[in-house]
């Protein structure tokens, strides 16, 4: 399976305010390969970013301001992810500034290009629940080298989230491989109907016991006692 793992950096929060992508970035992984194909572009979003989001990436509007604008790579991005599963952390995010960016230049939203879109937030809190699941808490968790993490930018995050992925998901193909293995099946010689069994016939003591016993069962149950039914049943036959 042919899975892309993208990520976005952006001005701000919303883009129901107006807020656009900075950066762009998606790396391919092809039956849990790496393939070294990627995609990666700083865009001119054609206004300032906010100011918590320009501590978060650091890409600043003077730096932007001579690269492409989101219009320039659209063809270029949907036949990368065309096909594939999209797996996005916190995708609802990512989702939301991509559909506005292709309404904008009159597309189809997001989900018309690829096959599948995977949450991986939404995985980690359910394997996870109460637990930190932002990428460096699950980079932390899964021993995935971060170190060089220092701002957010998109490549490399999109790069640690297919790390972290395939760790979280590691496991997998063994468990489908032990479902495909055939069960053992039961030797002839141990099926319950080829076994010597040794037969102990009770003793007159143990016998005499055991009526007596049963004597007691039927008084206490007032004539109910099962085993005598069946044993005046025995006797009749």
């Amino acid at each position: 399976m042919r899975q892309i793992f993208l990520d976005t950096e952006t001005t701000g929060l919303d883009p129901k305010l107006g807020h656009r992508i900075v950066e762009i970035a998606a790396v391919e992984i092809l039956d849990r390969r790496p393939t070294g194909r990627r995609l990666h572009h700083y865009l001119n979003p054609e206004r300032e970013s906010e100011s918590g989001a320009l501590q978060v990436h650091g890409l600043t509007q003077e730096f932007l301001q001579d690269k492409q604008k989101f219009n320039d790579i659209t063809k270029e991005l949907l036949e990368f992810i065309d096909g594939a599963e999209l797996i996005m952390h916190n995708a609802p995010f990512d989702m939301g500034f991509l559909d506005h960016e292709l309404g904008l230049a009159e597309l189809q939203p997001l989900n018309s290009y690829c096959q599948l879109i995977t949450d991986t937030l939404k995985m980690a809190k359910d394997l996870h629940p109460g637990k930190k699941n932002n990428l460096d808490a699950l980079c932390e968790r899964y021993q995935v080298d971060n170190s060089h993490r220092t701002l957010h930018g998109a490549l490399l995050d999109a790069e640690l989230l297919a790390d972290v992925y395939l760790a979280m998901t590691r496991g997998q193909e063994s468990l489908i491989m032990e479902a495909e293995i055939p069960q053992p099946t039961l030797d002839a010689a141990m099926s319950p109907f080829n076994l010597q069994l040794t037969v102990l016939q009770a003793s007159t003591e143990e016998l005499e016991a055991h009526g007596q016993y049963l004597e007691q069962i039927e008084s206490q149950s007032k004539g109910t006692c099962l085993w005598k039914r069946l044993e005046s049943a025995t006797t009749v036959r």
